[in-house]
C-alpha cells in the first residue's frame, strides 16, 4: 500500500502496478483514483514544507472525477475553497495548488488544457471569492461562464470540508430558483449534440487519420447523457454528482417518467464500454471506440444508446421549456 507523504514517483509506480486490480468496475476504479489523488495531496503538503493549512479548506475535483466516471486515464480538473480570505492565505493555497497540479502530472494525470486546476487563481479562492465568482458567471452571459458553472456543479470534495462545496452549490440553486432563465442558458449551451447516426441508420465514424473507423464516445455518447441529466439535477437542486446517482434520485421524483430507466442502463453500458473495450496509451485515446472491434450485438446496442442520448436531450428540452415558459 502506498503510504502518506511518499514521493510522487513512488505513488506513480504503485498506481501503475495496482490499477488493474481495481478496474473491475467504474466505481472501484474511481475509488482507486480518489486514493491516489489523496496521497498526492498529502505528499504535496509534505514536499512544500510550508506548514499546516492556515484555515479550513476543501480541495475538490470536478469533471469526470467529480462525477465518479474516470476511466483508466484521466486529466486534471480540481480547485480549492478556503475559509478565511487574506493575502497570506491566498498565497499559501495557490502555492499548494501549483504543487498539487505538478504532483498529479508526475503521477500520471495530464494537465488540464483548460487550466481547471488549483494552480489557477480562478479555481483557488476563499469562500467569499467563490461566491463573487459564481455570481459573476451566473450574471455574465457568455458560453464560457456557463461552461465554468457546469464544471463547478460537478465538483466533489476530496480532501477537507465538504460543506464548503455544498454551501456554494446552494448559492447556485437559490439563484436559479429566483432566476429560472439561468436554466435556459444552461440548456442552450448543452443542447447541441454531435450527429452520430447516419440517414441509413449507420454509426458515423471518423473516416481518416489516427482514429479512422472510430466513434468519439466522449462527444457522441457520454456528454449527451451527462449534460442532459446535469440540467435536470440543477433544476431539482441535487447535490449528488455522478450521472447514475442523479438519475436514481430523479427517478424517485414522481413527475419524471420512466424514460430515465433506459437512460440509466445505457449510461452504465457506456461506462462498461470504456472500461473493458476502449484501449489507448493517452487520455485522448480513451475517448475513441473502434466500431470494427465490436460484435454485431454490441454495435446494435451502441446504436440504441446513441439514439437514446438524442431522445433524452429532446425530453429534457421539453421539461425546461415548460418550466421557463417556452
Amino acid at each position: 500500500m502506498v503510504k502518506n507523504c511518499d514521493s510522487y514517483e513512488s505513488i506513480r509506480k504503485w498506481k501503475e502496478a495496482n490499477v488493474n486490480e481495481y478496474a473491475v468496475d467504474t466505481f472501484s476504479l474511481n475509488q482507486f483514483h480518489d486514493l491516489i489523488m489523496n496521497r498526492v495531496f498529502e505528499a504535496a503538503i509534505s514536499r512544500l514544507d510550508i506548514g499546516n493549512p492556515p484555515c479550513d479548506f476543501c480541495w475538490f475535483i470536478a469533471g469526470s472525477g467529480g462525477r465518479l466516471e474516470q476511466g483508466f486515464i484521466s486529466d486534471q480538473d480540481h480547485g480549492i475553497i478556503f475559509d478565511i480570505s487574506s493575502k497570506e492565505n491566498e498565497k499559501y493555497f495557490l502555492e499548494l495548488g501549483k504543487e498539487i497540479s505538478y504532483g498529479l502530472y508526475v503521477v500520471g494525470y495530464p494537465y488540464c488544457k483548460g487550466k481547471i486546476m488549483s494552480s489557477n487563481p480562478m479555481w483557488c479562492k476563499s469562500i467569499d471569492g467563490w461566491l463573487e465568482q459564481l455570481y459573476y458567471w451566473m450574471e455574465e452571459r457568455s458560453l464560457e461562464s456557463i461552461r465554468y458553472l457546469q464544471i463547478f456543479y460537478d465538483a466533489r470534495c476530496l480532501y477537507g470540508k465538504g460543506q464548503f462545496v455544498r454551501q456554494l452549490k446552494a448559492f447556485i440553486f437559490e439563484y436559479q430558483r429566483q432566476n429560472p432563465v439561468l436554466l435556459k442558458r444552461f440548456m442552450e449551451n448543452v443542447m447541441r449534440i454531435k450527429n452520430s447516426i447516419g440517414p441509413l441508420g449507420q454509426i458515423i465514424t471518423i473516416v481518416y487519420g489516427k482514429y479512422q473507423d472510430c466513434i468519439d464516445l466522449k462527444y457522441s455518447a457520454f456528454l449527451p447523457y451527462v449534460n442532459a441529466i446535469r440540467l435536470l439535477a440543477i433544476k431539482e437542486g441535487l447535490y449528488v454528482t455522478s450521472t447514475l446517482d442523479r438519475i436514481e434520485v430523479l427517478l424517485q421524483r414522481n413527475h419524471y417518467t420512466e424514460d430515465l430507466f433506459s437512460s440509466k442502463a445505457h449510461f452504465q453500458k457506456l461506462l462498461d464500454y470504456r472500461l473493458f473495450i476502449v484501449k489507448g496509451n493517452s487520455y485522448e485515446d480513451t475517448h475513441f471506440l473502434n466500431v470494427r472491434n465490436i460484435g454485431k450485438k454490441d454495435k446494435k446496442e451502441l446504436k440504441q444508446i446513441l439514439k437514446d442520448g438524442k431522445r433524452l436531450h429532446q425530453y429534457v428540452r421539453g421539461i425546461i421549456e415548460k418550466k421557463i415558459g417556452g
